[in-house]
């Protein structure tokens, strides 16, 4: 194996989004992604992020974190010590991926096993509809009917005329609700009904983080899940009580290091494991499919809902997202 000092590069990137991307907090027509590459001189590691703006993240600020890791990485810093060296967050995560993509170019051996679990295999995935009016989100709806599970966005004062609406247009789906922090104590009740005659199985972050308590004593015909409650596994404690499931996603644990261990805590705790990711090239979504394997819930359309993809994507048939191949990443 190479010994070689390590160096580290970064970029950022701007892919655009087939149409617009909708969610209760706004909507957006590309992807900002930064990329982060560690060499060897004889081999590559890539990892990506998203920064997000709901925890103050910009590509700007993610850039600087990486770069700002430049010298302790040339110095020795290995994946292990990365994650004392950096909080958890989209800058993690970009370091994080590329150490285990160089180790398995290093290596020759796969993610899979350098991590110690079984070989991937296909996944159904949750196939995203964009919060709109209830017309179009019955006819996008319409057009991926023939999908296993559709994630609806909601979070807005006609959520019960837009669920009705899009089982309306995909009966035979399964349909999970997200909505992004976009609903009060107020109208949670009147919402939870509406999902639970439309024959939703899961409802993601329903209230703020920091405003969800009345979920803890609030009897909820549909299992709920957290998001933006959830980061790594410091956050897991506080939410028992309150959610029967966490959404895992890379950019909130800070890497597929965290992001396992993450796994495992949420099943100690008897929590239901669900594996997200954001709007992102199939760079950022591969490792995540490697912590999918163990989640009840897979929502890794992300790539899907580009207009175009990198170089050696993931695979997606029908409902299905493919382990990456090498060539992308791990």
């Amino acid at each position: 194996m190479s010994t070689s000092p390590i160096s580290l590069t970064t970029r950022a990137e701007r892919w655009p989004i087939a149409g617009t991307f909708a969610i209760s907090r706004g909507a957006k027509t590309e992807a900002a992604v930064v990329v982060a590459e560690l060499s060897d001189g004889r081999h590559r590691g890539r990892g990506e992020c998203v920064p997000y703006a709901r925890y103050g993240e910009t590509v700007e600020t993610v850039l600087a974190a990486i770069e700002a890791m430049r010298p302790r990485i040339a110095g020795g810093l290995d994946r292990l010590a990365l994650q004392q060296a950096m909080p958890a967050g989209a800058a993690r995560n970009a370091i994080d991926c590329a150490f285990w993509d160089l180790e398995a170019k290093r290596t020759g051996q796969p993610a899979h096993e350098l991590a110690g679990t079984a070989e991937p295999q296909p996944l159904v995935t949750a196939y995203t509809i964009s919060l709109a009016t209830p017309d179009k989100m019955a006819a996008a709806a319409a057009r991926a009917a023939d999908r296993k599970l559709l994630k609806v966005k909601l979070g807005g004062p006609d959520d019960p005329e837009l669920i009705a609406a899009v089982r309306r247009a995909a009966p035979a789906a399964e349909l999970i609700v997200d909505a992004n922090e976009g609903w009060t104590s107020r109208d949670l009740e009147k919402n939870l009904a509406a999902c639970a005659a439309a024959g939703v199985t899961l409802i993601e972050q329903p209230l703020p983080d920091g405003h969800d308590d009345v979920l803890s004593s609030f009897n909820h015909p549909v299992p709920i899940c957290a998001d933006e409650s959830v980061h790594a596994r410091a956050s897991l404690a506080a939410l028992q009580g309150k959610y029967d499931a966490v959404n895992i996603k890379l950019d909130k644990t800070g890497g597929l290091t965290e992001a396992l261990a993450t796994v495992n805590e949420a099943a100690r705790l008897g929590l239901t494991v669900m594996v997200g990711c954001m709007v992102a090239t199939s760079l950022a979504i591969a490792p995540a499919v490697l912590v999918a394997q163990q989640a009840g819930i897979v929502d890794l359309d992300g790539a899907l809902l580009l207009a175009r993809d990198r170089l050696y994507p993931l695979r997606y048939e029908g409902s299905h997202v493919h382990p990456p191949s090498r060539a992308l990443w791990g």
